[in-house]
């Protein structure tokens, strides 16, 4: 008796891409702490990290995306220096201190729907700067932009998709990391 093939999946994210000209800044500090993502992951505040759904279920997410984009209002972001999760990860990152509360909730409604799954950890809005790197790398990240600052206004998030786990990509080929494809832009508001 034959196994029945898996259903086919995609890898979804959803995230609020840093405008310029902060983005080359967050990049360059990313880049050069040797983070191996700096090149091809641009500066960004994860709404949805990186979930796997049914390929058959991709248009039903992004109706589901198109509602939740309509319900929120354009907001304020506002980043101010770094933070870390260390000692639970190692990760560097830019501080938001303002839209924490409309971040959380865009996450938790995002989630719902094709996207469901348990979080690994709590939600915590932020921009990384660096993780996958070594100690000394991640102080020198921390220090980098612990004056950072900028403020913007979030009027849209975007999803972006990624080869799945067993999906031959060029990553198989040539051993480089994928970078994440832009699939769609959610306009707030409506």
């Amino acid at each position: 008796m034959a196994a029945a093939a898996a259903a086919p999946v995609v890898t979804v994210g959803v995230a609020i891409p840093v405008p310029s000209p902060w983005r080359e800044v967050i990049d360059g500090a990313r880049i050069g702490s040797g983070d191996p993502l700096g090149e091809i992951v641009p500066a960004h505040l994860t709404l949805l990290g990186p979930t796997e759904i049914p390929a058959a279920s991709l248009d039903g997410f992004r109706d589901h995306l198109g509602a939740v984009a309509a319900a929120c209002p354009v907001f304020d972001l506002h980043l101010r220096g770094t933070g870390s999760f260390r000692p639970v990860t190692e990760v560097v990152f830019v501080a938001v201190v303002d839209g924490i509360a409309v971040c959380e909730q865009l996450e938790s409604a995002i989630r719902r729907g094709p996207a469901e799954r348990e979080r690994t950890f709590p939600y915590h809005p932020h921009v990384t700067v660096a993780q996958n790197v070594g100690t000394e790398a991640l102080d020198r990240a921390f220090a980098a932009l612990a004056g950072f600052e900028a403020k913007f206004r979030v009027e849209s998030f975007t999803l972006y998709t990624h080869p799945s786990a067993g999906d031959w990509s060029f990553e198989t080929l040539t051993g480089a990391p994928v970078p994440w494809t832009p699939r769609a832009v959610f306009p707030l508001g409506g």
